[in-house]
């Protein structure tokens, strides 16, 4: 009997060129491009959790959606972030999450998962630049800022 098993693909695919990427200069500069990008329709139903993607520059080579789930919370699956991370050559990363409620204060849970990540970061030699949470209005928390990262 011959053994079968699937293939697996990686690729990666960007055809902007990366001195025309956006620049991440400081906390407010990230927090614009993603709060701009967000769907105004949901930010205030469910919680998102979303990473910038950034290459050796800090230029922003994409926002990906890592997981939606409810009121409260959402589950981030630290293996699938890694996946997206090491699949699209990203050297640093800020993390971004919302909070529906319009509350700025970082929960221990989100503190947890920033650790969490942060700690796996050091392995691959990926930054983690920040942890922004966003309100629907607008306002935005940052972790760097607060100097909790």
């Amino acid at each position: 009997m011959k053994n079968k098993v699937n293939e697996i693909a990686i690729s990666y695919s960007g055809s902007t060129k990366a001195n025309v990427l956006p620049k991440i200069t400081c906390s407010q500069n990230a927090a614009d491009l993603v709060y701009n990008q967000w769907n105004k329709k949901t930010i205030e139903l469910h919680e998102t959790f979303k990473i910038m993607l950034l290459n050796n520059a800090n230029r922003l080579k994409g926002i990906c959606e890592v997981s939606t789930g409810g009121i409260t919370g959402t589950l981030v699956d630290v293996r699938i972030l890694f996946a997206i991370l090491l699949k699209s050559l990203t050297t640093a990363v800020i993390l971004v999450h919302n909070h529906p409620s319009g509350t700025l204060t970082p929960s221990e849970a989100d503190k947890n998962l920033t650790q969490k990540i942060k700690n796996a970061g050091a392995l691959f030699d990926i930054t983690i630049l920040d942890h922004l949470i966003l309100t629907p209005n607008g306002n935005y928390y940052s972790f760097a800022d607060n100097g909790i990262l």
